[in-house]
């Protein structure tokens, strides 16, 4: 990978807690337009990576570079879009007594989230909310709320919001922190159409997944993290087949 390839880089990136290096000194790179997978067994470093990077876990050491000239030793959740970042969330996060459409619309606001539960959207938000539903397959749900649907179907509405949120400000970088946990197999091909999709938009994506076989079929470069640290990066072929990998995951 050159240097233009790379649209997020992390050099010496630290995250600790109680004096344990959940992020451990790590410098990884992303490339542009690319699904990369991050793996590693539990307790390796994803989902703390993923919230540094959004913001809601503060860095503690080293950087985060974005789009080769932004440096940044500190990001605020609010910043995200600015930065050109979304995420979905391991633990989805809802506003439960809400209607489903209205839980997208929310997110299509420039104003604060109190504001945006009493803005008036209009044609052109509501096309947004509509598209977004349809390609989860929740736009029949739409009237109802939030709180009455499945597991399954409250991933697909955080994913539809982020896809929403991502068409009307052209988002970048879009995390998924394992978006395809407890999702049924019909789910399941939703999502990585959706993926792949987003891809082919020029997205960059940035997969958090345990399973090996979305790896192999979505990836086109995975990462594997190991306590915190990097471990070995590559193609899917590559890196799965590693003995240190496959003895990381064996430990876990």
């Amino acid at each position: 990978m050159t240097k233009t390839d790379a649209i997020l880089k992390t050099k010496g990136l630290t995250k600790r807690f109680d004096g344990v290096r959940a992020v451990d000194d790590l410098s990884i790179s992303i490339a542009k337009g690319k699904v990369t997978s991050v793996i590693g067994p539990n307790g390796s470093g994803k989902t703390t990576l993923t919230n540094v990077l959004s913001g809601l876990a503060e860095i503690d050491g080293g950087c985060v570079v974005l789009h080769g000239t932004v440096t940044l030793k500190k990001i605020r959740p609010f910043d995200m879009p600015s930065y050109g970042m979304a995420r979905t969330f391991q633990e989805v996060r809802l506003f439960e007594q809400m209607p489903v459409i209205d839980n997208v619309l929310v997110v299509l606001t420039e104003r604060s989230v109190f504001g945006a539960l009493f803005e008036r959207h209009g044609a052109f938000h509501e096309r947004q909310a509509e598209e977004a539903l349809k390609k989860v397959g929740l736009w029949e749900k739409r009237g109802g709320l939030a709180s009455g649907l499945s597991y399954g179907q409250r991933k697909l509405l955080e994913i539809a919001r982020v896809l929403a949120v991502s068409a009307g400000r052209q988002m970048d970088i879009i995390i998924f922190d394992e978006p395809f946990a407890g999702l049924f197999p019909k789910m399941v091909k939703t999502v990585s159409s959706i993926i792949r999709e987003l891809r082919d938009e020029g997205r960059t994506v940035i997969l958090i997944e345990h399973n090996m076989d979305l790896i192999r079929e979505l990836s086109d470069h995975v990462i594997v993290m190991d306590s915190g640290r990097f471990l070995a990066e590559g193609s899917p072929a590559e890196v799965l087949e590693r003995r240190d990998v496959i003895e990381a995951y064996l430990g876990e």
